[in-house]
């Protein structure tokens, strides 16, 4: 009312003094009770800097050659409908000019002001950015009485979900003297003691004890000593979520009508609260006849042993769920697995007597579902048949879940993809039973460039390394596909060199086609090397220094082709892999092998038998990796007719022979069921390097155990085994002059848990905290298998798309190593290597 009469009084004076002014103007009298009709001529806006006036005066409503009385409603709406807007602290309209029946009007708006700037007073540094994260207060946004109003709300429960309930929020708004219209917000925050629990009363139970359900409830906890490492805060929406989770501890042992019937809170004090929980249990019911309704795929006895529960079993919804639908051998996957799509199942209670309940499960088993399409989509780089060869699901074969769920794991085991946006979209069409699936995939960068400087045998090493992992050799010389490298076939080249100058040089390269000929997943891997070392530094030899010089040096020159093809038996998790490699040593005054001077070659062949079934490559939280490897070499001292006691080392080093077994199992597992980022991972690993001839054992291929498993530099010449808190090699046997002895036997096992800080396709980074044991020894009548190094600690592993795998951990080595001084609390370093 008060703004309609301020418009009819404004109105009339500019209508007045337009009149005066113009005897060309029609001045009518203007009376509340008697509104005179006119036709608007125009409406101008006036006051606002950031809006558009065409916006302004359709949401005005009012319309140029429209009819309109002053005074009237349309004027009123028009106030309304700006006022709607939140923008505008004041709204006027007026009268510019009245020409016969024609009347022009102009609105008036005062924007609100806008902010300039944030102070948080009474917040830490990390908490400040929590808040701007959620508040989300950009510069130059108009402040409202419901931004206020909202940041005050926001602020308060951020602080409650940590505890403080008793916090004073305090929003302020000053004008900011260096920006026209522009305000400062000043969130003043005092936030008072946190609230703790200090009892928790329960009423009403007799199945479980107070401490029973205590322990149900999962995140509210009473201040005592045994829940030293819990939380006892008091969190409002956490101990909503502990009631649901108490009923459902109740329903799992049978029951099913439990409910809580109130519950209160009680300050007791300034920081703490007493919490009163009244329950009522009902009646404890058990399973009685079990019976199938619809089906006809499978018999209702096969049925029965799927499901897994019998007559006089307690009652438990949540088991009852799982083994019909979540669980692996669920139900409903059986169905889903041979074209069941449209399958549905809904279990029917029926309450038997008092505390009976007979379950009739009604099965709608509908129609076998065969795809029809399979897409792919958002593969930018790669090209659509490497993706698609790895499917598991084709055209006009039946729907099967399992498929879809093996699909989704090959392709995130390509690493060409990002494993934790790949989302198989299904689409069924019922009327015609068919389905459609469309694989989104979201590319990631996973060509790596490594620069790094590290410490390896008592020098430094620079590494200069690039490995492009989804190259393509068959348009290399295609000048249209290089952008800047030829790309999307799936293969890998790599390229690496180190040096320390004028000690250690080597260089490397090896190149992998994941599909030999395009039709089979069978691999090729061909690699080339070379390396050469001119002595050794005192750290590395501990004992002695003496033939440390320039004129003892270590030449390597080696090369291997390999193939590997997956099996379908015993499943289609296994592959073989067999490698064909060739190793020439040139050795000169080098006093760190069994020989000195001479010429080595090493001719072998390896076989691989693997199982890998692990979810995915980067950050795993479920499956298992495990594998079985024999390399050797021909007998050659089977076939020569020589004492090899007595013959010279360029004799009997100049063809190595050997027989050489590695065992290696991972198993990986999600810790809490709720949450499957909290992962367990527990690994073995034993290693013999075995002989034909104990006067012809070899000199290379053995087992340095200790520290991060890579040596800083690639000697080829044995198999790095990292054991972390001790140094690199110091678990190795050694001659009582300090040269190696060398291990021959190694056993190593590591129990790992997991939990990931960030999945993003930008960066994987999870924190790690282990407990390692293992040792090696030069022969059996050394081998003791209980005789290990133990050692814990904790790291990070961070995979950067562009670089790779890098990491660092911190590890106590408790048992002595072999080399006086090398165990204890050490740092490794990680590049490209998973323990």
């Amino acid at each position: 009312m008060i703004k309609r009469l301020t418009f009819i009084f404004t109105l009339f004076l500019s209508i007045s003094a337009l009149a005066q002014e113009s005897d060309t103007i029609y001045n009518p009298k203007l009376y509340y009770a008697t509104p005179v009709k006119y036709e608007l001529g125009g409406v101008s806006v006036t006051g606002v800097k950031h809006l558009e006036s065409n916006v302004l005066v359709q949401i005005s409503g009012l319309r140029a050659g429209s009819n309109i009385e002053v005074p009237g409603e349309k004027v009123t709406k028009a106030i309304q409908k700006l006022y709607k807007q939140g923008l505008f602290s004041d709204i006027q309209i007026s009268a510019t000019k009245l020409i016969g029946k024609k009347i022009y009007l102009n609105i008036y708006l005062q924007e609100r002001p806008r902010l300039s700037s944030v102070n948080y007073n009474g917040t830490s540094k990390s908490e400040t950015s929590k808040l701007k994260e959620r508040l989300k207060l950009m510069k130059g946004v108009q402040v409202t009485d419901f931004m206020v109003a909202n940041t005050e709300t926001i602020v308060k429960n951020y602080f409650k979900e940590k505890g403080y309930y008793n916090i004073n929020v305090n929003v302020l708004q000053r004008d900011d003297p260096s920006e026209e219209n522009s305000v400062i917000l000043d969130i003043n925050m005092n936030r008072n003691n946190k609230i703790k629990v200090k009892n928790i009363f329960v009423e009403g139970n007799t199945a479980f004890t107070d401490k029973k359900v205590k322990k149900a409830i999962k995140d509210t906890k009473e201040k005592r000593f045994r829940n030293f490492f819990k939380s006892s805060k008091y969190i409002e929406n956490k101990w909503d979520e502990d009631k649901i989770a108490l009923i459902d501890k109740y329903n799992e042992k049978g029951y099913r009508d439990a409910i809580v019937l109130s519950d209160s809170v009680e300050q007791v004090s300034e920081d703490r609260v007493n919490l009163y929980l009244k329950v009522k249990e009902g009646k404890q019911y058990f399973i009685n006849n079990i019976s199938w309704v619809g089906n006809t795929v499978y018999t209702a006895y096969f049925l029965d042993r799927v499901l897994k529960i019998q007559k006089g079993d307690i009652y438990n919804q949540t088991y009852l769920d799982k083994r019909l639908s979540s669980d692996d051998d669920a139900v409903s996957n059986l169905y889903l697995d041979n074209g069941y799509l449209f399958f549905n199942i809904n279990p029917v209670e029926t309450v038997m007597g008092q505390d009976s309940i007979n379950l009739e499960m009604r099965i709608v088993e509908g129609k076998q579902a065969k795809i029809d399409r399979i897409k792919i989509v958002g593969n930018t780089k790669t090209h659509e048949h490497v993706a698609r060869r790895e499917l598991y699901t084709y055209p006009g074969e039946l729907f099967s879940k399992s498929d879809i769920i093996r699909s989704v794991r090959e392709l995130a085991q390509l690493g060409h993809f990002d494993p934790e946006t790949i989302n198989p979209d299904i689409t069924p069409h019922p009327e015609s039973g068919t389905v459609d699936i469309t694989y989104e995939l979201e590319e990631k960068a996973n060509d790596q460039i490594e620069l790094s400087g590290g410490w390896g045998a008592g020098m430094i090493i620079g590494t200069v390394g690039l490995k492009f992992s989804n190259f393509s050799i068959r348009n290399i010389f295609n000048k249209k596909a290089w952008s800047p490298l030829p790309t999307g076939d799936g293969q890998t080249l790599s390229i690496r060199a180190q040096t320390n100058g004028s000690y250690y040089n080597s260089y490397s390269m090896s190149f992998v086609e994941p599909w030999l000929g395009g039709k089979k997943p069978t691999s090729l891997s061909t690699s080339i090397y070379y390396s050469q070392q001119t002595g050794f530094s005192r750290s590395y030899n501990y004992y002695a220094t003496r033939g440390s010089s320039n004129d003892q040096n270590q030449k390597i020159f080696g090369a291997s082709v390999g193939l590997a093809r997956r099996l379908k038996w015993p499943d289609d998790y296994f592959s073989l892999y067999n490698e064909v490699s060739y190793q020439n040593f040139r050795l000169h005054n080098w006093q760190y092998y069994l020989i000195a001077n001479g010429t080595s070659n090493n001719f072998s062949f390896t076989t691989t038998l693997s199982r890998s079934s692990i979810d995915n490559p980067l950050y795993t939280r479920r499956g298992s990796s495990f594998s079985l490897s024999l390399k050797l070499t021909p007998p050659y001292s089977l076939f020569e007719n020589l004492d090899y006691s007595r013959a010279s080392d360029a004799e009997r080093y100049k063809w190595i022979e050997y027989h050489k077994w590695v065992f290696k199992g991972k198993m990986y597992n999600s810790i809490l069921p709720s949450n499957d980022k909290l992962v367990l991972y527990t690994g073995t690993e034993f290693g013999y390097l075995g002989f034909y001839d104990p006067n012809k054992r070899s000199p290379f291929e053995g087992f340095e155990v200790g520290g991060d498993g890579m040596s800083g530099y690639s000697m080829y010449g044995s198999d790095n085994i990292g054991l972390r808190g001790y140094e690199n090699g110091s678990l190795t046997p050694i001659f009582s002059d300090g040269r190696r002895k060398g291990g021959n036997i190694y056993s190593k096992f590591t129990a790992e848990i997991r939990y990931p800080l960030s999945l993003s396709q930008s960066a994987t980074i999870y924190a790690l905290a282990f407990a390692e044991a293992g040792n090696s020894w030069y022969d059996f009548d050394e081998y003791q298998p209980f005789n290990l190094k133990r050692s814990a600690g904790m790291g990070i592993r961070i995979f950067l798309p562009m670089f790779g795998l890098l990491g660092i951990d911190w590890g106590y080595g408790f048992d002595q190593a072999n080399l006086p001084g090398q165990n204890g609390g050490q740092f490794h370093f990680v590049i490209g290597q998973q323990f």
